[in-house]
């Protein structure tokens, strides 16, 4: 049963899902509109963040200099930048996989049958999900490694940072199942 309804021209989105499965429509909507909510608070916080750390570095720096005042420590700026770093960049690959936004190059495959290049576009799928489990199973690995360790300014526990490529690796892989079964766009010049 196709639960899939076509894609319009030009469409960056992936497929809508056809009327009869509201349930599973409503499940993957909440699932893809939470990583894009957080990406972007964490893009509006990655800015706040530097420009708090510049104003930091330069500003009250040069103060302090200038009346021979304590420095104002900013290390956690960065440790801080880096953690939000780590976020985005994971959430985000997964948004780009259930998107359909990451770079592919049309060589050889759009001259295929189509039924070749839906297989192909399931076996590409399938090894998303390999890595996206990948990376979820060694972050986790990570995550119980250095769940001792704490950064040295904030003293955050380093676990939060790898849980970051737990999330990203899990939603891949999720979006890569899913991506399996919606087939692709028939018209690929739009990606």
């Amino acid at each position: 049963m196709n639960t899939t309804a076509p894609v319009s021209p030009g469409s960056r989105l992936s497929p809508r899902p056809a009327p009869g499965s509201v349930g599973m429509t409503l499940t993957m909507r909440l699932l893809s509109a939470v990583p894009r909510f957080v990406v972007t608070a964490l893009i509006i916080f990655a800015i706040i963040n530097l420009l708090v750390g510049v104003v930091l570095r330069y500003a009250v720096g040069g103060i302090t200099d200038y009346f021979d005042l304590d420095p104002v420590p900013f290390t956690w700026v960065e440790e801080l930048g880096e953690m939000s770093l780590a976020w985005l960049t994971l959430i985000g690959a997964a948004i780009g996989v259930y998107q359909r936004s990451h770079f592919t190059l049309h060589v050889f495959v759009h001259r295929l049958p189509q039924p070749a290049q839906l297989w192909i576009h399931r076996f590409n799928h399938v090894l998303i999900v390999v890595i996206g489990v990948l990376a979820a199973w060694y972050g986790y690995k990570l995550c119980l490694l250095n769940s001792t360790l704490r950064t040295p300014g904030l003293e955050i526990n380093l676990a939060w940072l790898y849980a970051s490529a737990v999330v990203g690796g899990a939603l891949i892989a999720l979006y890569g199942l899913v991506m399996i079964f919606n087939p692709p766009p028939k018209d690929l010049s739009a990606h």
